[in-house]
Order: C-alpha cells, then structure tokens, then sequence
C-alpha cells in the first residue's frame, strides 16, 4: 500500500485486535510494547478488543506454568479489560470456520483464531508477531 495512503487508512480506522502478548505488554508497561501501539491503545477514541482466546490463551499458559501471572491471577485479565474500557470479541463458529480457509504459514492455534476473527471481522491487529503478516491481515505494531 502506498506510505501516504496507509497513513490515512491508519486515521479511518477505529478498531484494533490484541494480541495475547500486545495485551500482557501494555497491562504491565512492558518497554516491549512500541509507541505507536501504546498510543494506538491508549487513544479513547479507538475500539479495542481482546478475543476470547486470549483469555484462553492466557489460562492455559498460566496453567502449565509457562506464564507468570500477577497475585491476582486469572482475575487480573478481567479487571485489566474493565479498567482499560477493552472490549471483548467472542468467538463465533463464522469464527471458527474460517480457520479452514488460511493458508498453513502459522501452526499455533491461538494465533490462527485470531487471524481469523481479524479476517471475519475485518480488524487490524496489534501485534509484533510477523508471521502474522504473511495472512491476509492488516496488522499494526
């Protein structure tokens, strides 16, 4: 897409995705998370989903101990959503479905979900992940 023109499309759109680790790295304040992401996040005006998978995604990670999660535990992700006014994307079977439509560049199930709820919902999403950008996926980081 020409530079200029994706900078417009940038300012059209109001919707953003996280991704699991986007979401994890803004609540703590990790330095990992770009500005521009950060800023993105932060703005009010903008809509930003967490997909149910992530929750998912987080419970199981936790679960097995690959992830460390705050005293709070699990409810941290829930008071995390509530105080960052995040709104959740649930996953629909349309959802579902459409993970038989990519292609298989990406085996983790988490990310395929939610390349295909980005797809099905037409979103962009916040993430550093690259592999993701081999999808027919907008992508913002």
């Amino acid at each position: 897409m020409i530079p200029c023109l994706k900078k417009f499309w940038m300012l059209l759109r109001m919707t953003y995705l996280l991704d699991t680790h986007t979401f994890l790295w803004f609540i703590i304040g990790s330095p990992r998370l770009s500005e521009k992401a950060k800023e993105v996040i932060s703005n009010a005006e903008n809509t930003i989903y967490l997909s149910a998978v992530s929750g998912w995604e987080i419970a199981i990670k936790a679960r097995l101990g690959k992830l460390e999660l705050p005293d709070a535990g699990m409810k941290i992700v829930l008071e995390q959503v509530q105080e960052n006014d995040f709104s959740i994307l649930p996953v629909s079977l349309q959802h579902t479905i459409q993970v038989f439509d990519l292609p298989p560049i990406h085996r983790d199930p988490f990310d395929r979900m939610l390349i295909s709820q980005a797809i099905f919902e037409n979103i962009e999403i916040i993430t550093n992940n690259r592999m993701i950008e081999n999808y027919q996926v907008e992508t913002l980081w």
